[in-house]
């Protein structure tokens, strides 16, 4: 079973920056540098939507158009970790942010093409 753990999650006032984390259990997953990773969030009442998502390499990234130019997705495949740098928060971007991990090193933009899934970190972000 594969462990993802997000972090940093929270309440800041529109304009604020927030950096997300997601830990992979090394000990569980193995392939963790060989898989695209994603982060998708979900604001109450509403799908679950894409947000980024990383190649296994970190050589290609992809943004949703809502959050291109303010939000960046990295990752540390030394610590298995991916990350979300959010900056320029504005209230729309409300929601439980998930991570997901892909065993493919080719990222997708649909929840279905995820395998693993991380239990969510709320953000909150206030006008």
């Amino acid at each position: 079973q594969v462990q993802l753990a997000e972090s940093g999650g929270g309440l800041v006032q529109a304009g604020g920056s927030l950096r997300l984390s997601c830990a992979a259990s090394l000990r569980t997953f193995s392939t963790f540098s060989s898989s695209a990773m994603g982060w998708f969030r979900q604001a109450p009442g509403k799908e679950r939507e894409f947000v980024a998502a990383i190649t296994w390499s970190g050589g290609s990234t992809s943004y949703a158009d809502s959050v291109k130019g303010r939000f960046t997705i990295s990752r540390d495949n030394g610590k298995n970790t991916v990350y979300l740098q959010m900056n320029s928060l504005k209230p729309e971007d409300t929601g439980v942010y998930y991570c997901a991990a892909r065993l493919s090193p080719v990222y997708s933009t649909l929840p279905v093409n995820y395998n693993y899934w991380g239990q969510g970190t709320q953000v909150t972000v206030s006008s």
